[in-house]
């Protein structure tokens, strides 16, 4: 029976490696496996999933107003892999649910944005997928990282801004809760003593 998983974790938790890792394992299987990455995100240039620990794939990008039950690529797929899913709309996971009725699909991606709040296709995704697996990785000081934290270009912490900016080990960083409290804490001691 063919399922929606979705597998999240924070910003370096290896998620683009754990797909390219199982994609190779289904591709040794002999299954024809179909590989799809919103356009939104252009760090790796057109039509390629990387992990930064230097493993990559071809994959099919898609726009956001995209049907992904009219890809035609779909029919001949055996499973469906999706990187950096929190891009999906809704109406492209529930496009993916409705192939899960003979095809199952893999999604890979962040929960949650540098303000702590749901990205749309992570919302539904956690409303329609059948299987929620967290991928974990550490902060710094080697607890459990669960904050995205964003940082400017001269390296101050931000906490407004839109959602989506794309960016890698230069922009975000995985924090424990502790590790981000402090981190907001010296921030506004900062702007107090400023003012």
């Amino acid at each position: 029976m063919s399922r929606l998983y979705f597998k999240y974790g924070c910003m370096n938790s290896s998620k683009s490696a754990n797909l390219l890792m199982i994609r190779h394992n289904y591709v040794e299987q002999g299954f024809r496996v179909l590989l799809l990455k919103p356009k939104v995100d252009t760090r790796d240039g057109d039509n390629i999933i990387r992990s930064r620990i230097g493993i990559e794939a071809e994959c099919l990008m898609i726009d956001g107003d995209v049907d992904i039950l009219k890809l035609p690529e779909i029919d001949s797929s055996d499973i469906i892999m999706v990187d950096e899913a929190q891009f999906l709309t809704s109406a492209q996971v529930d496009q993916l649910y409705e192939i899960t009725m003979h095809t199952n699909v893999l999604c890979f991606g962040l929960l949650t944005d540098f303000r702590q709040q749901l990205f749309e296709g992570s919302k539904r995704l956690i409303e329609r997928a059948e299987s929620l697996m967290e991928i974990k990785t550490v902060c710094k000081c080697g607890a459990k990282a669960t904050v995205n934290v964003r940082f400017s270009e001269d390296g101050r912490l931000l906490t407004e801004g839109e959602q989506v900016d794309i960016g890698g080990n230069d922009r975000y960083k995985a924090m424990c809760k502790y590790c981000y409290a402090k981190a907001l804490k010296e921030v506004k001691e900062s702007k107090e003593r400023q003012a």
